[in-house]
């Protein structure tokens, strides 16, 4: 799979950390045919013991331990974080090991370990071009999309993915709550055809698919909007005004 590596096809990849991540790459793993280990967080020792590669999945917290734990049994010849946050500094201890360190982070969302994640966006770094390379290769081989970021930019590159994934999820919500108010039931049935359409719109259109009052400049129903708000959800003036001014830009920038 990269220059350390004779014969790709036989990689043995140790992954520690059997949550939703390490549960979803290690299918991917098996799917594509790799030798896949699996461990929790204690099993590190025991899981990269022959490996040529460890994956560690666990909680960014927990990283830079779980690598000094590492340390204290034979290092394999790659080793990599799935943080998208993290920098590959937490990995410093195999690194001055003898390893080569990498980071792939699959841009997908992962609710439970059966998630596939054939297609997958997936943002990867290494130390030197050999990690760049292995992590590359890895990934594809995993059934993703690989692309790069920078170790710099990636605290950065992961708020992006947590606007687009995390805050939609609060925004829904919030939206079917106050719909709830009104007395409307199944509010997140009745408004998911407009989410799921609107999101399709996005990826297709970018900015041009903005619709709404405040696109088409109707200042009197934003204050009404508020109005109501400041009535029935007090809490949601702050989420609903920061997004409307930023929605006010957006469609100045569209109208430019």
């Amino acid at each position: 799979m990269s220059e350390k590596r004779s014969n790709p096809e036989r990689l043995v990849l140790a992954i520690v950390g059997d949550g939703r991540a390490g549960g979803a790459l290690a299918a991917a793993a098996r799917k594509a045919g790799i030798a896949v280990r699996v461990a929790g967080r204690g099993g590190v020792g025991t899981a990269a013991d022959g490996a040529d590669a460890v994956l560690l999945c666990v909680p960014d917290d927990e990283i830079e331990a779980a690598c000094e734990t590492l340390l204290d049994h034979p290092v394999p010849a790659y080793v990599g974080h799935v943080s998208g946050a993290t920098p590959l500094i937490a990995l410093a201890g195999a690194s001055e090991a003898g390893a080569e360190v990498f980071s792939m982070h699959p841009l997908q969302t992962i609710p439970d370990p059966e998630t596939d994640l054939t297609a997958a966006p997936a943002a990867v770094v290494g130390c030197s071009d050999d990690g760049v390379r292995f992590a590359t290769e890895l990934t594809e081989r995993l059934g993703m999309r690989p692309f790069p970021v920078e170790d710099a930019a990636r605290t950065a590159y992961h708020a992006a993915a947590s606007i687009a994934s995390n805050f939609l999820v609060a925004l829904e919500e919030s939206a079917a709550g106050l719909l709830a108010k009104t007395g409307v039931e199944d509010a997140r049935e009745l408004l998911a055809p407009l989410v799921l359409r609107t999101a399709a719109n996005w990826a297709e259109y970018g900015g041009e698919a903005l619709t709404g009052p405040i696109a088409r400049g109707d200042e009197t129903t934003v204050e009404r909007h508020l109005a109501e708000l400041r009535k029935r959800a007090p809490e949601l003036v702050p989420l609903y005004e920061a997004l409307a001014e930023r929605t006010g830009e957006l469609a100045t920038e569209r109208a430019r």
